[in-house]
């Protein structure tokens, strides 16, 4: 018999981040951000990498050119 999920308990956990990011400055929001992407782009391989620039490169041409 599968147990059923506390909702109280879920609503609160829910919160936590929300509540904590609005007493956060945007420069912390913005430290934060950064040191997770850092974090991800490490798990990537160096030829995913290159394709993730290249398509970056390319979508400010375009935005630069003003091409949707």
């Amino acid at each position: 018999m599968r147990k059923k999920p506390n909702l109280h308990a879920q609503a609160l956990g829910s919160l936590g981040g929300r509540a904590r990011a609005k007493n956060l400055s945007p420069d912390e929001v913005a430290k934060i951000a950064s040191k997770g992407g850092n974090a991800r782009a490490a798990k990537l391989s160096s030829a995913e990498l290159s394709r993730i620039a290249k398509l970056g490169v390319a979508a400010r041409e375009r935005k630069r050119k003003g091409v949707r």
